[in-house]
Parts: structure tokens; C-alpha cells; sequence
């Protein structure tokens, strides 16, 4: 599946349109030099945005799981991503840490970031985004566990409401061993350079 094919389709004509008349109604002149293709630019960078809706776990994973016997954890760090908040439709972005424990099995390592994309791009809020997140790998992979801890500036919050540009948000999952255990949670806690 080609992300970054953004072709003008039946779907983006009729967001443009609709961006069009939203120009209109902020008092806009969509007819002016600096706005004529932004309907457009606009409809297919929403397609984009949200593109992790039109992929399934099978897209982000492909045959990228092999038989290992590694039973320590991996942990993918510092993950970039960027999303959508579902209440504003403004940006937040940040950092996903990803870690799991293998039982038989691991996944290509840029699989993880390839999950963490498919959650972001879709309109989204943190918390849902870092559970869903786990879910994924855990059914993608069947480990003894999974933990993901994601950092996010939200520029709801940051331009307009309470205006904080400062604030960061922080969210975790953790699934089995991780949360069963303190040990494992504590160690993978610690890898990330948190206490």
C-alpha cells in the first residue's frame, strides 16, 4: 500500500470542495492567489493524515516475523510520529517507545514504527493510540509481553484552550509480563531513562 499516493479521487474532489466553501465562511476569498489550490492541497493532506484507517496489522507487518530463540526485550525508542486529535483535528506529536519480551518469535524492527504510523495516522487521542498500539503487537507477534510509552506535545493545548507550549503528555500500556511483573517494568522504565 503506496501512502504517499495521493491522487486527486472522487473523495479528495469533494473534501476540496468542501474546504472551499469553509474558506468562504471564515471570510475568505478562495479565488486569491495564495488560496486557489489549497482545497486540493488541503483534501489530499487529510488523505494522507488518515491513511492508517485504510491499513489493517497484515499492511504494517507483512511476513516480517521470524522464529528466534531470543527471549530478552527489545525496545524500539524514540519513535516520531505525528497524528490528528479527533476533538480539534489538530496536530500532536512526539515519541513512541515500543518494547515487547519474544516467546518464539520476533518482528522486523521497522515493523514497530510501521504499527505506531498506522494508529497515528488516523484522527486520534493519545491514550487510545498508545493501547491500540499495544494490542497490535501483541496480537502481530504473541509475546510474553508488551509495553509502549508515548510523549506527546498537543497543539490543542499549546494554540488555543489553555495555551501551554511546554506541556507534554505522557501514556503507557503495558501487557502481560509488563504488567504483571514490577521487575520487567521497572527495567524497561529504566531503559527509557525513567525511574
Amino acid at each position: 500500500m503506496d501512502l504517499m499516493d495521493t491522487t486527486d479521487t472522487t473523495a479528495n474532489l469533494e473534501m476540496a470542495d468542501m474546504v472551499t466553501r469553509m474558506l468562504e465562511v471564515l471570510g475568505e476569498n478562495p479565488d486569491r492567489d495564495g488560496l486557489i489550490r489549497t482545497p486540493m492541497r488541503v483534501a489530499k493532506s487529510l488523505e494522507f493524515l488518515t491513511s492508517g484507517n485504510r491499513m489493517t496489522l497484515q499492511d504494517a507487518v507483512g511476513d516480517a516475523l521470524f522464529d528466534v530463540d531470543y527471549s530478552e526485550m527489545v525496545i524500539v525508542r524514540d519513535i516520531d510520529f505525528y497524528s490528528l486529535c479527533e476533538h480539534h483535528m489538530l496536530p500532536f506529536y512526539g515519541k513512541a517507545h515500543v518494547a515487547y519480551l519474544p516467546k518464539n518469535k520476533v518482528v522486523g524492527l521497522s515493523k514497530l514504527p510501521r504499527i505506531v504510523d498506522m494508529f497515528a495516522r488516523r484522527l486520534q487521542v493519545q491514550e487510545r493510540m498508545t493501547q491500540d498500539i499495544a494490542n497490535a503487537v501483541k496480537e502481530a507477534v504473541d509475546p510474553y509481553g508488551v509495553a509502549v510509552v508515548i510523549e506527546a506535545s498537543h497543539m490543542c493545548m499549546m494554540m488555543r484552550g489553555v495555551q501551554k507550549q511546554n506541556s507534554t503528555t505522557s501514556s503507557s500500556a503495558m501487557l502481560g509480563t509488563f504488567k504483571d511483573d514490577a521487575k520487567t517494568r521497572a527495567e524497561f522504565l529504566t531503559l527509557l531513562g525513567r525511574n
